[in-house]
Protein backbone atom coordinates (compact mmCIF):
# COMPACT_ATOMS: atom_id res chain seq x y z
CA UNK A 1 0.00 0.00 0.00
CA UNK A 2 1.54 3.33 -0.96
CA UNK A 3 2.31 6.07 1.79
CA UNK A 4 -0.66 8.62 2.06
CA UNK A 5 1.39 11.37 -0.40
CA UNK A 6 2.26 8.81 -3.33
CA UNK A 7 -2.13 8.08 -2.69
CA UNK A 8 -2.97 11.67 -2.73
CA UNK A 9 -0.72 12.70 -6.09
CA UNK A 10 -1.91 9.21 -7.89
CA UNK A 11 -5.11 10.34 -7.39
CA UNK A 12 -4.25 13.68 -8.74
CA UNK A 13 -2.59 12.20 -11.69
CA UNK A 14 -5.64 10.51 -12.01
CA UNK A 15 -8.20 13.53 -11.62
CA UNK A 16 -5.39 15.69 -14.51
CA UNK A 17 -5.76 12.74 -16.38
CA UNK A 18 -9.28 12.93 -16.91
CA UNK A 19 -10.36 16.51 -15.83
CA UNK A 20 -7.08 17.95 -17.20
CA UNK A 21 -5.87 20.59 -15.51
CA UNK A 22 -8.75 22.98 -14.68
CA UNK A 23 -10.38 19.68 -13.23
CA UNK A 24 -7.16 19.29 -10.51
CA UNK A 25 -8.71 20.72 -6.80
CA UNK A 26 -8.31 19.68 -3.27
CA UNK A 27 -11.66 18.03 -3.19
CA UNK A 28 -11.34 16.60 -6.68
CA UNK A 29 -8.07 14.63 -5.07
CA UNK A 30 -9.44 13.70 -1.97
CA UNK A 31 -12.53 12.21 -3.83
CA UNK A 32 -10.14 10.10 -6.33
CA UNK A 33 -8.55 8.56 -3.81
CA UNK A 34 -11.44 8.11 -1.64
CA UNK A 35 -10.37 9.71 1.33
CA UNK A 36 -11.74 12.56 3.64
CA UNK A 37 -12.34 16.22 2.49
CA UNK A 38 -9.60 18.18 3.37
CA UNK A 39 -6.74 15.66 3.10
CA UNK A 40 -5.00 16.57 0.07
CA UNK A 41 -5.10 20.41 1.42
CA UNK A 42 -3.40 18.96 4.97
CA UNK A 43 -0.84 17.56 2.96
CA UNK A 44 -0.46 20.46 0.07
CA UNK A 45 -1.55 24.04 1.49
CA UNK A 46 -2.41 25.06 -2.20
CA UNK A 47 -2.70 24.19 -5.70
CA UNK A 48 0.91 25.32 -6.51
CA UNK A 49 2.39 23.07 -3.59
CA UNK A 50 -0.04 19.99 -5.36
CA UNK A 51 0.79 20.70 -9.11
CA UNK A 52 4.60 21.17 -7.53
CA UNK A 53 4.47 17.90 -6.25
CA UNK A 54 2.59 16.26 -8.78
CA UNK A 55 5.25 17.06 -11.38
CA UNK A 56 7.89 15.68 -9.05
CA UNK A 57 5.87 12.16 -9.22
CA UNK A 58 5.45 12.22 -12.53
CA UNK A 59 9.44 12.26 -12.98
CA UNK A 60 9.29 9.26 -10.31
CA UNK A 61 7.14 7.57 -12.14
CA UNK A 62 8.42 8.57 -15.65
CA UNK A 63 12.21 6.96 -14.09
CA UNK A 64 10.48 3.64 -12.95
CA UNK A 65 8.67 3.33 -16.12
CA UNK A 66 12.23 3.44 -18.47
CA UNK A 67 13.60 1.60 -16.23
CA UNK A 68 10.49 -0.98 -16.49
CA UNK A 69 10.04 -0.54 -20.27
CA UNK A 70 13.67 -0.67 -21.63
CA UNK A 71 15.99 -2.66 -22.76
CA UNK A 72 17.86 -5.21 -20.78
CA UNK A 73 20.77 -4.26 -23.03
CA UNK A 74 21.79 -1.48 -25.82
CA UNK A 75 19.95 -2.06 -29.31
CA UNK A 76 22.50 -3.76 -31.73
CA UNK A 77 21.51 -2.29 -34.86
CA UNK A 78 18.23 -0.48 -35.94
CA UNK A 79 15.53 -2.52 -36.28
CA UNK A 80 16.18 -3.18 -32.55
CA UNK A 81 15.92 0.04 -31.64
CA UNK A 82 12.96 0.81 -33.66
CA UNK A 83 10.73 -2.36 -32.50
CA UNK A 84 11.81 -1.52 -28.44
CA UNK A 85 10.52 2.29 -29.06
CA UNK A 86 7.50 1.28 -30.45
CA UNK A 87 7.00 -1.10 -27.74
CA UNK A 88 7.83 2.10 -25.57
CA UNK A 89 5.04 4.20 -27.42
CA UNK A 90 2.48 1.28 -27.48
CA UNK A 91 3.06 0.88 -23.70
CA UNK A 92 2.36 5.04 -22.98
CA UNK A 93 -0.53 5.13 -24.97
CA UNK A 94 -1.94 1.52 -23.59
CA UNK A 95 -1.22 0.36 -19.95
CA UNK A 96 -0.03 3.84 -19.07
CA UNK A 97 -2.08 5.58 -20.82
CA UNK A 98 -3.58 7.93 -17.99
CA UNK A 99 0.19 8.81 -16.80
CA UNK A 100 0.50 9.90 -20.33
CA UNK A 101 -2.55 11.94 -20.63
CA UNK A 102 -1.74 13.82 -17.34
CA UNK A 103 1.97 14.26 -18.39
CA UNK A 104 0.59 15.93 -21.62
CA UNK A 105 -2.00 18.26 -19.46
CA UNK A 106 0.64 19.13 -17.47
CA UNK A 107 3.25 19.98 -20.09
CA UNK A 108 1.09 22.06 -21.99
CA UNK A 109 0.27 24.20 -18.51
CA UNK A 110 3.78 23.68 -17.63
CA UNK A 111 6.03 23.69 -20.41
CA UNK A 112 9.28 23.79 -18.54
CA UNK A 113 8.78 21.15 -16.01
CA UNK A 114 8.73 18.28 -18.66
CA UNK A 115 11.92 20.18 -20.93
CA UNK A 116 14.44 18.37 -19.05
CA UNK A 117 12.65 15.00 -19.43
CA UNK A 118 12.33 15.86 -22.82
CA UNK A 119 15.92 16.48 -23.49
CA UNK A 120 17.15 13.24 -21.13
CA UNK A 121 15.14 11.35 -23.64
CA UNK A 122 16.74 12.61 -26.71
CA UNK A 123 19.74 12.68 -25.11
CA UNK A 124 19.61 8.94 -24.58
CA UNK A 125 18.32 7.94 -28.33
CA UNK A 126 21.20 10.25 -29.63
CA UNK A 127 23.67 8.27 -27.75
CA UNK A 128 22.00 4.95 -29.18
CA UNK A 129 22.23 6.12 -32.70
CA UNK A 130 25.60 7.29 -32.05
CA UNK A 131 26.59 3.99 -30.90
CA UNK A 132 24.93 2.32 -34.10
CA UNK A 133 27.14 4.68 -36.17
CA UNK A 134 24.21 6.81 -38.10
CA UNK A 135 25.08 9.87 -39.40
CA UNK A 136 23.57 13.10 -37.90
CA UNK A 137 22.24 11.25 -34.51
CA UNK A 138 20.86 14.55 -32.93
CA UNK A 139 18.97 15.43 -35.61
CA UNK A 140 17.49 11.86 -36.22
CA UNK A 141 16.90 12.10 -32.21
CA UNK A 142 15.00 14.75 -32.26
CA UNK A 143 13.25 13.44 -35.32
CA UNK A 144 12.04 10.25 -33.61
CA UNK A 145 10.94 11.76 -30.60
CA UNK A 146 9.30 14.28 -32.65
CA UNK A 147 7.49 11.52 -34.45
CA UNK A 148 6.71 9.54 -31.20
CA UNK A 149 5.46 12.60 -29.90
CA UNK A 150 2.84 12.46 -32.52
CA UNK A 151 2.06 9.37 -32.77
CA UNK A 152 1.25 9.16 -29.20
CA UNK A 153 -0.63 11.75 -29.04
CA UNK A 154 -3.04 10.62 -31.68
CA UNK A 155 -3.35 7.42 -30.31
CA UNK A 156 -4.45 9.07 -27.51
CA UNK A 157 -6.80 11.16 -29.30
CA UNK A 158 -8.33 10.66 -32.88
CA UNK A 159 -6.84 7.20 -33.08
CA UNK A 160 -7.86 5.88 -29.58
CA UNK A 161 -10.63 3.34 -31.05
CA UNK A 162 -8.62 1.80 -33.42
CA UNK A 163 -5.76 -1.34 -32.21
CA UNK A 164 -2.08 0.34 -33.03
CA UNK A 165 0.08 -1.24 -35.45
CA UNK A 166 3.24 -2.02 -33.32
CA UNK A 167 4.83 -2.87 -37.13
CA UNK A 168 3.50 0.43 -39.00
CA UNK A 169 5.02 2.18 -36.27
CA UNK A 170 8.39 0.28 -36.24
CA UNK A 171 8.51 0.60 -39.91
CA UNK A 172 8.47 4.47 -39.70
CA UNK A 173 10.82 4.92 -37.23
CA UNK A 174 13.25 2.75 -39.41
CA UNK A 175 12.70 4.99 -42.24
CA UNK A 176 13.31 8.08 -40.43
CA UNK A 177 16.86 6.38 -39.44
CA UNK A 178 17.92 4.91 -42.51
CA UNK A 179 20.53 6.61 -44.25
Amino acid sequence: MPDRRTQLLDAALAVVADKGMKGLTHRAVDAAAGLAEGTTSNYYRNRNALVEAVLERVLELDAALLQDQGPAAPPQNVDELSDQLAGLILALAGHHGGLTRARLALSLDHPEAVTAGHHLLVAGLEQALAALGLADPAARARDVADYGDGVLLHLLTVRRDEQPDAAAIAGTIRRLLAP
